[in-house]
């Protein structure tokens, strides 16, 4: 089933989901209304909200409450991805010039805040919202936290696993956690199947940023985009890591990794240590860890056309190629 496939069953869902994010983001300012609808066009895979909107199924049915997480969780995501671009200078997001590329980083700031007050607004008044607010609360400060950590580490050169899981847990997977946590609170769920919703969500968005790090030692047009920029970026993550630990001397080349500044021939280098090392290979053993933490978490809901929908997402994780 492919995302159009999985899109068309959600039916009626999706319909009022996209809805809400077209009212939730309705200004009387036509330019900040052109701008979103620019962001909109390109908005990518959309598979948060498609994973609320499924997760609230799962746990007894979506109702206005779960439709209006599923659109904060959208338009939380992508008030972080204008942000991201304006702080790491990205001319490009999914092929197309970023927001802060056409009108300036200053400007596409305040867009981005305009996206986030919005998600909060979205929350406000509905009937769990103290519940949901705290949650989104404690992924933005993951998401700030994150980043934060990664800068550090990015000079440092010292990066573990356990910080390379706390970075992907607060920058990726918090959201993915929080998307799933709020639609199984929306619909009432015991306690228990917010908890395995949680554990789902959690894992697969490990495993999917695992994946987007895999990307970056593949051959560049296997997968029609840029490649070796984590490293150029002084960013070690679950490649690199499984290559340090199949060599005796890992700090040599931690000590490339901080010299990448002032010798950016070190990126090559560091490139085809990791293939030669195993590096992908391991880290494609831990994306398969993290699939089955998933997999295994969605075996306390009943069976049902959803949860097998929510099993192949995980799944897609070990195949897709962008």
């Amino acid at each position: 089933m492919n995302r159009e496939e999985v899109i068309k069953m959600l039916g009626a869902d999706w319909s009022r989901y996209e809805a809400l994010v077209g009212e939730g983001l309705r200004s009387d300012i036509d330019l900040l209304n052109r701008l979103n609808s620019s962001i909109l066009s390109n908005s990518g895979k959309q598979l948060r909200p498609m994973l609320s909107l499924l997760t609230g199924r799962i746990c007894g049915g979506v109702n206005d409450d779960t439709l209006h997480c599923a659109a904060s969780t959208e338009m939380l995501h992508n008030a972080t991805l204008i942000h991201d671009d304006v702080a790491d200078e990205s001319s490009l997001r999914r092929g197309r010039p970023t927001l802060s590329a056409l009108i300036g980083p200053s400007s596409a700031v305040l867009v981005g805040d305009f996206w986030l007050s919005r998600a909060v607004g979205m929350i406000i008044g509905t009937g769990h919202q103290d519940q949901v607010i705290l949650l989104m609360a404690r992924t933005l400060s993951d998401l700030a936290e994150g980043e934060m950590l990664q800068l550090q580490k990015a000079s440092s050169a010292d990066t573990t696993e356990e910080d390379y899981m706390r970075i992907v847990y607060c920058k990726t997977a918090s959201l993915f956690e929080s998307a799933c946590r709020s639609a199984a609170i929306c619909s009432d769920a015991p306690q228990e199947l917010v908890d395995a919703a949680g554990r789902y969500a959690r894992a697969t968005g490990i495993a999917f940023q695992i994946r987007d790090d895999i990307f970056d030692y593949w051959d560049e047009a296997s997968i029609g985009k840029p490649v070796g920029i984590d490293l150029k970026e002084q960013k070690i993550t679950m490649p690199m890591l499984g290559a340090l630990r199949n060599v005796s001397d890992p700090g040599r080349y931690r000590d490339m990794v901080r010299q990448i500044p002032d010798r950016p021939g070190y990126c090559d280098e560091l490139h085809r240590f990791v293939l030669d090392n195993g590096g992908v290979e391991y880290a494609t053993g831990r994306l398969d860890d993290f699939i089955n933490e998933a997999l295994e978490a969605l075996e306390l809901f009943p069976p049902s056309e959803e949860r097998e929908v929510l099993a192949m997402l995980a799944r897609y994780n070990a195949i897709r190629k962008k």
